[in-house]
């Protein structure tokens, strides 16, 4: 993600779309938005392996598929027997087939160590078997098939291969990938993912301009910023691995950790690991009760699990958590790797949200309707707790009006359901002056393979996964059930605007008054920073982009114009607590956690300061 952060500063940024008429008041609360952005070297698209597993460091070297020695989804058992079946089918050939074809046999066979073998053989939908070759490229795939037609049959036993063998246009039509960024080769080297790092492109009509500024940096997969709400203005940067870190109000960062458990935190370095240190926040009360709450992923025994705690704060130094208080609150199976949710956070009514992924692999392939749609299981879920008053007794209690109390086989914490996996989400504050919208809970749910969404969490409603994706229909048979009484999101987008959707925050400050309602958001995969604002008559709700300020509009000291793309979260500063309020967004650059992490290689995190102008 990405961070703001507001200058003492007049800044005259345009806003194209959205002019207005303001002046500051000396003592008129002060918004500003904050980017966290990180400078870091440029990282791939989103790597995931064909068990759905994140790519990593084989600990022996691969002879055959060596160009993934550094990087993939193949250990040197897996490499061997690509290997062997090189070999076997090569002795099908004589010198000339084998100079001809010995290359693409072995680049087809070694894709299966891809850091991206899941896109490239369309792992990710359920509604079609695996591939068995690698989706390829119109050119690589024609150039292959006038040179090497003749081992087709050798590499797949598709039958539909078999068939289309005769006709070039017609096979690779079938190796075609409904999403070509992921085809081979040109996934190495799309330039449009790697030249402009760092920089969002974006039609600036109708943009909102911003500036940044840099307030933190040295931090390693940051992915959530919070506050405690207990007037200190301290803000606290969770890294994925499991480490917590305290900055006072003057941005300095304490040398000790407020927070690690790195120890119990299952994840790795590796690009494409969803599990890890997801989400923190504190209790309301926590200026009296010291009791915060940590959403991670922990392996016991064989299983996977996802786990909320609660730990107190240490009772003589309140930059540092008493370690040995936790109390595991929460404790959820989870079938594979990915889709961990990772949510979690108080509402206006005071409970405790957790938000759960699906369970993984694609398509929620469990059970007869998927985890989501099944109200018996805890995945694919928003579920709210009461965690108050939890010294004695159960370590939580279910609100007595959690819509699913009384109904038989239905879990009681489940406040709503059919999500695929919410990735961050936020309590609307309100109108400053109406409270129009407050309380409201705003969320960014990830796509499988055509659509991302915004959604706003109501109790008791069904979120249509796996039935729907975005608008669209996803399992046809599922959505035409008359019973799913699905709620449709706000606003959903297509892949090509952006593949991983990352929630953010409305903004309520009052001084600019013309941006009050916004709801502004991002996607890491695109860079993109987008708002939404809900057209009071109709109840829809308006899409502008968010641009970087161009011209002088960024002259000033301090200020920048560019972010590195991967927007992973948000966040808010302590507001209302002072005269200034300062709502921040956050972005670290993993993902849905997608990072590049090597053991020696810190990237740097930036947390930057968004500034908009006084318009007279």
């Amino acid at each position: 993600g990405t961070n703001f952060k507001c200058n003492s500063v007049s800044v005259d940024l345009t806003l194209d779309h959205l002019r207005c008429s303001m002046r500051t008041t000396k003592h008129s609360p002060f918004i500003g938005l904050y980017l966290l952005g990180f400078w870091i070297a440029p990282v791939s698209l989103h790597p995931q392996c064909l068990d759905f597993k994140p790519p990593f460091k084989p600990q022996e070297d691969l002879q055959f598929c060596a160009m993934y020695r550094n990087f993939g989804c193949c250990d040197s058992a897996k490499d061997q027997e690509l290997m062997s079946k090189f070999y076997k089918i090569m002795d099908n050939f004589d010198n000339y087939g084998y100079a001809n074809c010995a290359g693409y046999v072995q680049d087809l066979l070694c894709q299966e160590c891809s850091p991206y073998a899941a896109h490239l053989f369309d792992a990710e939908d359920p509604s079609t078997p695996i591939r068995t070759l690698p989706g390829l490229c119109p050119d690589y795939c024609s150039q292959f098939w006038l040179k090497c037609r003749s081992t087709i049959t050798l590499l797949s036993d598709d039958l539909q291969l078999a068939q289309a063998e005769p006709d070039q246009v017609h096979f690779c039509q079938h190796l075609e990938l409904e999403d070509p960024d992921y085809c081979y080769p040109h996934l190495l080297s799309n330039e449009q993912l790697t030249q402009n790092l760092g920089h969002v492109l974006a039609d600036p009509e109708g943009c909102l301009q911003l500036c940044l500024e840099e307030v933190a940096n040295g931090l390693r997969n940051p992915l959530a910023m919070v506050h405690a709400n207990d007037g200190t203005h301290r803000f606290f940067i969770a890294e994925q691995v499991g480490l917590v870190w305290t900055y006072l109000p003057d941005r300095s960062k304490l040398e000790k950790p407020f927070l690690n458990i790195t120890k119990a935190v299952l994840t790795s370095p590796w690009e494409g690991d969803e599990r890890g240190f997801l989400g923190l926040t504190f209790h309301p009360n926590y200026k009296y009760n010291g009791k915060l709450y940590v959403y991670y992923s922990v392996e016991i025994g064989f299983d996977e699990r996802i786990r909320v705690s609660e730990f107190r704060v240490s009772p003589g130094d309140m930059n540092e958590v008493d370690h040995a208080s936790e109390r595991i609150i929460l404790e959820v199976d989870e079938p594979a790797s990915n889709h961990n949710g990772g949510m979690v956070m108080f509402a206006d009514d005071g409970y405790l949200y957790i938000f759960t992924g699906d369970g993984g692999m694609a398509g929620d392939p469990f059970g007869k309707y998927g985890n989501a749609q099944n109200k018996s299981a805890l995945l694919g879920k928003v579920l709210r707790i009461n965690v108050d008053d939890n010294d004695r007794g159960p370590l939580y209690r279910i609100p007595s009006d959690n819509p699913f109390v009384h109904e038989r086989g239905a879990r009681p914490e489940v406040y709503a359901y059919g999500v695929r996996n919410m990735w961050r989400c936020s309590v609307d504050r309100g109108d400053p002056l109406t409270k129009e919208g407050k309380g409201r809970i705003f969320c960014g749910d990830v796509g499988q393979n055509k659509f991302e969404e915004i959604d706003i969490i109501e109790k008791g409603r069904n979120y249509g996964w796996r039935a729907k994706e975005g608008f669209s229909c996803y399992d046809k048979k599922l959505c035409a059930n008359s019973s799913l009484d699905d709620v449709l999101p706000i606003y959903a987008y297509p892949h090509k605007m952006g593949k991983s959707v990352t929630g953010g925050y409305v903004y309520r400050g009052c001084e600019y008054p013309n941006l009050n309602g916004m709801y502004i958001f991002g996607d890491f995969m695109s860079g993109r920073m987008m708002n939404l604002q809900e057209n009071k008559n109709t109840g829809q709700w308006n899409y502008h982009e968010i641009c970087m300020g161009i011209g002088l509009t960024c002259a000033f000291p301090g200020l920048i114009n560019n972010y590195y793309q991967y927007i992973i979260s948000f966040a808010e500063d302590e507001a209302g607590r002072r005269s200034h309020i300062k709502p921040l967004f956050v972005c670290p650059w993993s993902h849905r956690q997608w990072k590049r992490f090597f053991k020696h290689q810190i990237s740097r995190l930036h947390t930057f300061k968004a500034s908009f102008p006084n318009q007279d």
